[in-house]
């Protein structure tokens, strides 16, 4: 324990160490950086404005780790001294959008060719192998103390093909018996409307979409004829590990322009007040509740909920 305490105190020492000699060396520790008007923190600030379109006060708040109250005091400042402006943002118009004014850009032009010239001079006098020496062991700590978000995996649309209908019919079983409960006639009512949409399925005016993440089926909807101007919405299915990518936002939103590219008035849905995922995506797409009817179904009490979309 004592040999691992030791060794613990020497690496925190290192990492301290560093630190002094990296803020010394790029004259961080000075009162004003560069040789400029500017403090560190406003320097960050004009910095992140300037390469940040529609950048906010929440924003840098956010990314910068700063207290609202220092960052509030710090753009007041920068806007007495006429670097930085705010304006209405055009999607919402309760917050402001930060840039920088003429004198801003000109400003931050400055500091850019600064910070520019002060690190050439520290690697001047270093030979290519240390150069590359220098920016790896940087990039090793950047990657290792805050390592890079990962991106979610895309996911694509497909048609249905043999074998899909099989994998709807099972997973709309599984996840609605795991997740919420139902018995076994859910399953028998998901393969009674997937028989038929077999059984009967015109191309012309009907579609079964599959989610996919890296081949992988993931999600499904069907848009299924009603009558000549009404569609049905059906047998929309999401798997837990793709919630959250959009992937059912996508399924809806293709149904949608299926059906008007195919020329029907609305679209139609059922599903249950408790399914609060699904109903968001829906009254997002711009479906409204028209009907509400309690039911005991699936083994549990229901609050049925029809959805209708003019097109």
């Amino acid at each position: 324990m004592k040999s691992s305490n030791t060794t613990l105190e020497s690496q925190i020492a290192a990492i301290r160490r560093f630190s002094r000699f990296y803020t010394r060396k790029l004259g961080i520790i000075e009162p004003k950086l560069l040789d400029s008007p500017f403090t560190l923190q406003e320097a960050r600030i004009i910095y992140e404005i300037a390469h940040r379109p529609g950048c906010t006060a929440t924003d840098l708040t956010r990314d910068l780790g700063l207290d609202p109250g220092f960052l509030s005091r710090s753009l007041k400042a920068l806007e007495r001294r006429g670097i930085v402006t705010r304006k209405p943002s055009k999607a919402d118009g309760r917050v402001n959008e930060l840039s920088l004014t003429a004198k801003g850009r000109k400003d931050s032009a400055e500091l850019e060719r600064r910070s520019r010239e002060e690190v050439s001079r520290l690697l001047a006098g270093l030979d290519p192998a240390q150069c590359a020496a220098v920016v790896q062991a940087m990039t090793t700590i950047e990657q290792t103390l805050e390592p890079p978000p990962q991106k979610p995996p895309g996911f694509l649309l497909r048609s249905h093909r043999p074998g899909d209908i099989g994998w709807v019919i099972s997973r709309h079983g599984a996840i609605y018996t795991q997740e919420f409960g139902w018995d076994i006639s859910f399953e028998a009512l998901v393969a009674e409307i997937a028989g038929k949409f077999l059984t009967s399925y015109d191309p012309a005016r009907e579609h079964c979409w599959i989610a996919e993440v890296a081949g992988e089926p993931v999600g499904s909807v069907f848009l299924v004829k009603g009558s000549d101007h009404v569609a049905k919405l059906r047998l929309l299915l999401v798997e837990k590990k793709a919630r959250g990518l959009g992937v059912g936002r996508a399924l809806t939103e293709q149904c949608i322009h299926f059906a008007r590219e195919r020329g029907y008035r609305e679209i139609t849905l059922w599903t249950q007040s408790m399914l609060l995922a699904a109903r968001g995506i829906y009254q997002a797409a711009g479906f409204r509740l028209t009907k509400e009817e309690p039911h005991h179904s699936f083994g549990v009490d229901l609050v049925g909920e029809t959805w209708d979309l003019k097109l």
